[in-house]
């Protein structure tokens, strides 16, 4: 990000972190980055069903990205772009959705048009456990970001945002593949592109933080053991597909495992590892 900017989503009522501020983030760059690490983001919205009051939360992927500005750093505003069929619920909410203002014309309208979601994610990397029951906890990175779903019409915009969610599970995957999609898939595939208007991040690094009371207890700092389990999402060994297709032939014919995948996964693991382990040691919070 140039020019040495930090740049942060405003503080509102709808973002502020109140409980365990100081573990509060309105940093773009770093509530990005664990949106775009994360392999799912959960999408929440209310639907119009008076039958169903409930608000309804669908696991997703998704990609913070810009389509206006491709070399935008995470630092910078960015929009979310979420893949899913063409009928579900989510993508004939925002359908209907679109073009409409605020309900009430004495208010002003949204800053963007669309429907009203809220997508989170979270990444957990360790287990803190400490001397009492009430003081355990974990070491975790977490994003919420508040914005207006609306669906991508053109094909310019959808076959790129394609492409950016395609890439987010597996780094520069979409080239390696049969592309672009056909006639079919592009009919059958919708792509919500959220206009975010807020959001915040909470993160929780370091070791146990034990109550003074019982820090002064020999018998429980005798008999308790205290430390931290560290936690990482694991990226194995590529295996290749086995099955087979018109009898006995093999679907996979590439016999071995392009390097495009075999580092991916070596370095989210690596990667995971590294930062998982460096939270346990991390005093910035004590």
């Amino acid at each position: 990000m140039g020019h040495g900017r930090t740049l942060e989503y405003p503080k509102t009522p709808v973002n502020r972190v109140n409980r365990y501020n100081q573990r509060a983030t309105y940093d773009l760059e770093q509530i990005h980055t664990i949106i775009n690490t994360s392999t799912v983001v959960h999408v929440s919205f209310n639907t119009p069903d008076a039958a169903n009051p409930f608000p309804v939360t669908l696991p997703m992927v998704g990609v913070a990205a810009s389509f206006e500005h491709p070399s935008a750093s995470l630092g910078e505003p960015l929009d979310i772009y979420l893949h899913g069929y063409v009928s579900s619920r989510l993508m004939n909410l925002s359908r209907n959705a679109g073009g409409q203002g605020a309900p009430d014309s004495a208010s002003p309208p949204p800053p963007a048009q669309g429907l009203p979601v809220t997508i989170s994610a979270t990444l957990v990397d360790g287990l803190v456990l400490t001397l009492t029951p009430n003081t355990h906890d974990v070491n975790y990175r977490s994003a919420t970001v508040f914005g207006y779903a609306s669906l991508v019409t053109t094909l310019e915009e959808k076959l790129w945002a394609m492409e950016q969610v395609t890439n987010s599970v597996v780094r520069d995957r979409w080239r390696h593949t049969r592309v672009p999609p056909d006639g079919a898939e592009m009919q059958s595939t919708s792509i919500l592109r959220v206009k975010v208007v807020g959001g915040s991040g909470k993160v929780r690094v370091g070791g146990p933080r034990d109550e003074l009371k019982d820090l002064k207890r020999d018998d429980i700092r005798d008999t308790v053991w205290t430390g931290v389990i560290p936690v990482w999402e694991c990226f194995g060994e590529p295996v290749a597909y086995k099955g087979v297709v018109e009898g006995d032939e093999k679907a996979n014919r590439v016999s071995s495992v392009p390097e495009h995948v075999s580092e991916f996964a070596r370095e989210m693991r690596e990667q995971n590892e590294k930062y998982a382990l460096a939270t346990v040691v991390d005093t910035s919070q004590d």
